[in-house]
């Protein structure tokens, strides 16, 4: 499958996540787009937007927000592709600042996308075994959901 994983990433605890992602989402197969939102658009996922399977991440700004250029990305994608049908979020956040708060970026972005999929959220850093197991079972949950869509195109899928 063609896969973009798209993130903003403030401190580099998101894009920590994000390459333990990409690297199983590799380690299975499939080719993957990279896009660090807070320093480019969709274009950097090539000429063509259109990808199997969307997983977006996200730190959670003030308040539980979503930050500005995740927004701006997905403004972007929702241009050029509509709502996408298989997107998965996950994040990083912060406990201290509230339950309400926390992870409220990926909570939003689930919702605004109606994802069926679980989220990911990971309590600041990714960090030792625990996490990284946690890490390869939603990505090989998410890519095992995707890939057994009936509308699947068995064609594109490599692994």
């Amino acid at each position: 499958m063609r896969i973009l994983i798209a993130f903003a990433s403030l401190s580099g605890n998101t894009r920590d996540l994000a390459r333990m992602v990409r690297a199983r989402c590799q380690l299975r197969g499939h080719a993957v787009s990279w896009v660090e939102a807070d320093i480019a658009g969709l274009a950097a996922a090539g000429a063509d937007p259109r990808h199997d399977a969307y997983l977006l991440g996200a730190w959670t700004d003030n308040g539980g927000r979503t930050p500005a250029e995740m927004k701006r990305f997905i403004a972007e994608l929702v241009e050029a592709v509509g709502k996408p049908r298989h997107v998965a979020v996950f994040g990083t956040g912060e406990t201290q600042w509230g339950e309400a708060y926390y992870c409220g970026a990926v909570r939003r972005m689930a919702r605004f996308f109606g994802s069926p999929h679980p989220r990911l959220e990971i309590e600041q850093m990714p960090h030792g075994a625990r996490d990284a197991h946690r890490i390869q079972q939603w990505t090989d949950q998410i890519l095992t959901s995707i890939e057994n869509t009936p509308d699947a195109d068995p064609a594109r899928i490599i692994a």
